[in-house]
């Protein structure tokens, strides 16, 4: 742990009470994150419009929607170095109006190439939302409260994605998915304003180094061994959640299930409600846990393993236990970002951006390809006369992403073994 980043960090929060501290710092950041869940999770619900309009193909859409994660992937190594040497309120506020921009750019849009970009846009607008948050913590939080806090702040994001289910399509019912996006860059700017006015200045720890110091440090991070033995359990978790709720549990639902749009819509929001109940519950666990002398590897170990079994069902089409995955994916979806608050307390608080983006950055390109790889295993049998996919099309394509989280939760648990 850096001594200066933890005297730093006791410093002001002497200046600050904790009320203060969550008012100023940790709700202008939450907002910023509840609008990039809520981004993430939005095509699951319109998707239906944006294939009768622009006559998308499955595998189209999930391209199209990917282009989120993967402009959000690509942006988190460079991500990483602003935060540590800029400071999380600057960074945030610019990259809020980008996302603005995309949005009204989504909006706007009138065929493929101008939908992917304008998604692209938001993904790197929305790119800081978890991590200056996390960065904020490190900065204002206690240590022994990052898992606790950081679990708080990842129930901001299901808020969004609990946004984006029957909200939404209450909100469809008076407006087209173009003007609730347009609304959605209003939105935007506002949050914007508000970490810029609200959250106070502090020194992010590395405004000091050099340019070349700080990609040391990037470098420093993927050579720590550490670092990739949580890894792959996060990247396959992590990306498997985001391809199911973020997209494919929607026409999953209507395809396989049955459901008519309203019973889609009311599924995801149980599946939302519990990813936001989950994220505090995880947090005030492992919080709870850690105390007693468990590890966060253990915890994550076990969390990830009743992850993965929730999906069994959507592998085998036992639909007689639909409620299994939609119910389970929800409450244990961020059981890995533990993962972020291990690595935060491995590299400490001059690292923390840079440790926690380099993760993000594989992770959302492991969303991107686990997103664009259903889709594209759906196309190989392509949709019936009544236009859904059979259900032998989802068993393989989810059945790709549980194969990958097994493989990576063997090397998760063989590698503490070896330790």
């Amino acid at each position: 742990m850096d001594e200066a980043g933890d005297e730093g960090g006791d410093e002001g929060r002497r200046g600050m009470g904790l009320l203060r501290i969550v008012a100023l710092v940790f709700l202008p950041f939450a907002g910023g994150y509840y609008l990039s869940y809520l981004y993430r999770s939005t095509n699951a619900v319109i998707a239906p419009d944006l294939i009768s309009e622009l006559g998308l193909t499955a595998g189209e859409l999930g391209l199209m929607t990917a282009a989120y994660p993967l402009a959000f992937g690509l942006f988190q190594a460079p991500l990483g170095l602003l935060l540590d040497r800029f400071g999380p309120r600057r960074v945030q506020t610019v990259l809020l109006a980008l996302a603005a921009l995309g949005a009204i750019g989504f909006g706007l849009g009138q065929d493929m190439t101008s939908l992917t970009l304008s998604r692209a846009l938001i993904g790197v607008g929305v790119s800081g939302g978890l991590m200056a948050g996390f960065k904020a913590v490190t900065m204002w939080f206690p240590e022994r409260r990052w898992p606790l806090a950081n679990g708080c702040y990842l129930a901001a994001g299901g808020l969004g994605a609990l946004s984006a289910t029957v909200p939404l399509e209450f909100a469809l019912t008076f407006a087209d998915w173009r003007q609730v996006y347009l609304g959605l860059g209003g939105v935007n700017i506002v949050v914007a304003g508000l970490v810029w006015w609200l959250v106070p200045e502090r020194a992010a720890g590395s405004e000091g180094s050099s340019l070349r110091d700080q990609f040391a440090g990037l470098a420093r991070i993927y050579r720590d061994r550490l670092f990739w033995r949580f890894a792959p359990i996060c990247i396959s978790a992590f990306g498997a959640s985001l391809a199911f709720q973020g997209l494919w549990a929607g026409p999953w639902l209507a395809d396989v299930i049955g459901l008519s749009r309203d019973g889609v819509a009311a599924h995801l929001l149980l599946t939302t409600a519990l990813l936001v109940g989950g994220s505090i519950l995880i947090g005030l666990v492992a919080d709870r846990l850690t105390a007693r002398g468990v590890p966060l590897a253990t915890i994550i170990a076990w969390g990830t393993a009743i992850f993965v079994l929730a999906q069994l069902p959507l592998v085998f089409d036992w639909r007689w236990a639909m409620l299994v995955p939609v119910a389970l994916v929800g409450l244990l979806s961020n059981v890995g970002s533990l993962a972020y608050a291990q690595l935060s307390g491995h590299f400490g608080p001059a690292l923390a951006g840079r440790s926690n983006a380099g993760l993000n950055v594989l992770v959302f390109l492991g969303a991107f390809a686990l997103q664009y790889l259903v889709g594209a295993v759906l196309d190989l049998w392509g949709p019936g006369e009544d236009g859904r996919y059979p259900a032998i099309a989802f068993q393989a394509g989810f059945g790709l992403a549980v194969a990958i989280q097994v493989v990576a939760w063997i090397w998760f648990v063989a590698w503490g073994r070896r330790r």
